[in-house]
C-alpha cells in the first residue's frame, strides 16, 4: 500500500470575500431570483453581511417565503412574476439554479448590465479552506459523499454539500470552519459562475442531460468544463472521450479509467485471474472488495481515490472506507427480495446514460420501470447491447414517447402503484425489478427521493 504525498494539493488563496465580486455592503443591491433552498441560502448569507437584497420569484408562494422573517428585517419581494421595476437600482443578480438564464425577464436584466453572480461565486470568494469540486452527468453524488467519508475517516475537518444536501453557503455559516470542502456542482451552478477556484476537481463523465436547458451536448460539455477553469489538480475520466480532451497543458492531471489505457494513475487490472484496483503499477486491493456494486461504481471508486490522493488523504484509509461504504439511497439500492425477485431502487437515474449504466451493471433478466418528465432525450439508445430485458414498463408524462422509441416496451397508464403491480406480474424468480426512470420526477413527485421512497414501499407491499 502507498501513502499519498501532500505536494499535489494547491495552496488556497484567501480571496478577500465579497469585495472581489464588487459587492459592497451599503452600496450594492442584489436581486435574488428564485426562493428555493439555494435562493434562501444566498439571501441569508448576504443579509448577514449587510448587503441589501430583494427577492423575486414567479410563484406567489415560493417554498422558503415563510422563512424570510427569520432574517430579522423586512426584505423587499416581488412575487407572482418578474416586474421590471424590481431591477431598478440593482447592481448584481443571483439566479437560482432552477431558473433558466434564458427566461425573458432574466435576459432583459442581464442586458441592462447587471453583474451575474452565483451562490458558488459567493462561496469561493469567502472560504479560506481547500475546495474539491465534483461534477458530471452521473455518479457525482456518490463520489462526493464517498470522498467526504474518506476525508472524515482520515481526520480532516471536512464539510460536504453544494448541489447535494446542504447548500454551499450554509456550510460557511456553520459554527466550526472546515479545512476541506467537498462540493457537488451541477451544470446550472457552473454556467452562472465566473469565480471558480478549486484545489482539485473532476468531470466524471458527459452524457446528454438537461438538453432542454443547454440545447446540445457540446454546450453542456463546455459548461461542465468550467470547473477546471482555475484548478490545481484536475482529475480526468480517460474512458469518456469528451472528458479525456479537457484540461490544459499547464494543469496537473490525474487520470483514471476501467478500459485499457496507457499511463493511467488509477485503473483496474487483471492479476492472477482477479481484478485489482491499481495506483499506477502498484496493486492496492481486489476490486471485489469494494462494497458498492456495479461497474459504474467501480469507476466512481477510482475517481474518489484520485481526488483523495490529490488532496493528500491516506491511501490505506481510503481503501478501508471502500470496503464498508454501501453507496447512497436511490442509487442501485436493493430494497426487497420477494419470491426470488430482487427489487432495486435507482430513482436517482434521471437521464438515459444513468439508466444504461444501471442495466450494464446487471447480469440477470430485468423488468425495467422508467418514465417521468420529458427532458428531450433520445430513448432509442436506452437499452445497451447484451442487456437481458424481461420487460420495459414506461409510465408518466413521457411514457407514450418511450413506448414508441424503445423496442418491446409497454406504456402503462396510471400511477407508480399500477406500474409496480404490472412489474410484479411480469417478473420471474431470479429477475431484477429495476426502477431506473431515465427522467426527472416532477410529473408525479416532488423529487427523485420521494419517487424512490414510494417505489420501495410499494415493492415491499407487493409480497
Amino acid at each position: 500500500m502507498i501513502e499519498a504525498d501532500n505536494t499535489q494539493a494547491l495552496q488556497k488563496t484567501v480571496h478577500g470575500g465579497l469585495s472581489v465580486l464588487e459587492i459592497i455592503p451599503g452600496e450594492s443591491v442584489v436581486v435574488v431570483i428564485g426562493l428555493g433552498l439555494t435562493g434562501f441560502s444566498v439571501v441569508r448569507f448576504l443579509v448577514s453581511r449587510g448587503v441589501e437584497v430583494t427577492v423575486a420569484d414567479d410563484r406567489e408562494h415560493p417554498p422558503y417565503l415563510g422563512r424570510l422573517n427569520e432574517l430579522g428585517q423586512d426584505i423587499p419581494r416581488a412575487l407572482g412574476g418578474y416586474d421590471a421595476q424590481v431591477f431598478n437600482g440593482t447592481t448584481h443578480l443571483v439566479v437560482s439554479p432552477g431558473v433558466s438564464l434564458e427566461t425573458r425577464e432574466v435576459r432583459r436584466a442581464l442586458d441592462l448590465g447587471l453583474q451575474l453572480v452565483s451562490d458558488i461565486d459567493l462561496f469561493m470568494s469567502s472560504t479560506p479552506g481547500k475546495v474539491i469540486g465534483i461534477t458530471g452527468s452521473n455518479g457525482k453524488s456518490t463520489v462526493t459523499t464517498l470522498l467526504g467519508v474518506m476525508a472524515q475517516k482520515d481526520g480532516r475537518r471536512v464539510k460536504v454539500g453544494g448541489n447535494l444536501g446542504v447548500p454551499a453557503l450554509d456550510l460557511l455559516d456553520q459554527d466550526e470552519p472546515a479545512d476541506l470542502y467537498v462540493l457537488e456542482l451541477s451544470s446550472f451552478q457552473l454556467e452562472r459562475s465566473s469565480f471558480l477556484h478549486t484545489d482539485t476537481a473532476t468531470v466524471l463523465n458527459i452524457s446528454p442531460d438537461h438538453m432542454d436547458r443547454h440545447g446540445d451536448l457540446e454546450t453542456y460539455a463546455r459548461v461542465k468544463q468550467r470547473i477546471f477553469s482555475k484548478c490545481g489538480v484536475i482529475v480526468i475520466n480517460q474512458d469518456d472521450p469528451l472528458v479525456a480532451s479537457m484540461g490544459r497543458e499547464d494543469q496537473e492531471v490525474l487520470r483514471f479509467g476501467l478500459k485499457e489505457h496507457q499511463q493511467l494513475d488509477f485503473s483496474v487490472e487483471q492479476r492472477d485471474g482477479a481484478e485489482w484496483i491499481m495506483y499506477r503499477k502498484d496493486p492496492q486491493m481486489p476490486a471485489d472488495s469494494v462494497r458498492m456494486t456495479g461497474r459504474h461504481n467501480l469507476s466512481n471508486t477510482l475517481a474518489a481515490l484520485a481526488l483523495g490522493h490529490a488532496a493528500g488523504l491516506s491511501m490505506e484509509t481510503m481503501l478501508e472506507v471502500l470496503r464498508v461504504f454501501p453507496g447512497l439511497p436511490h442509487r442501485m439500492q436493493s430494497v426487497a427480495t420477494i419470491d426470488g425477485v430482487d427489487w432495486v431502487n435507482d430513482s436517482k437515474a434521471t437521464n438515459v446514460a444513468a439508466t444504461r449504466s444501471a442495466l450494464m451493471s446487471l447480469d440477470r433478466p430485468v423488468v425495467l420501470l422508467l418514465g417521468g418528465t420529458d427532458k428531450g432525450e433520445d430513448f432509442s439508445r436506452l437499452v445497451p447491447d447484451g442487456a437481458q430485458m424481461r420487460s420495459v414498463l414506461a409510465y408518466g408524462a413521457v411514457g407514450p414517447r418511450v413506448a414508441n422509441e424503445v423496442q418491446g416496451s409497454e406504456f402503462v397508464v396510471g400511477g407508480l402503484d399500477v406500474v409496480v403491480q404490472r412489474a410484479a406480474e411480469a417478473a420471474r424468480p431470479g429477475d431484477v425489478v429495476l426502477l431506473s426512470p431515465a427522467c426527472s420526477s416532477f410529473d408525479m413527485f416532488e423529487n427523485y427521493e420521494q419517487r424512490g421512497r414510494r417505489f420501495s414501499a410499494l415493492a415491499r407491499e407487493s409480497a
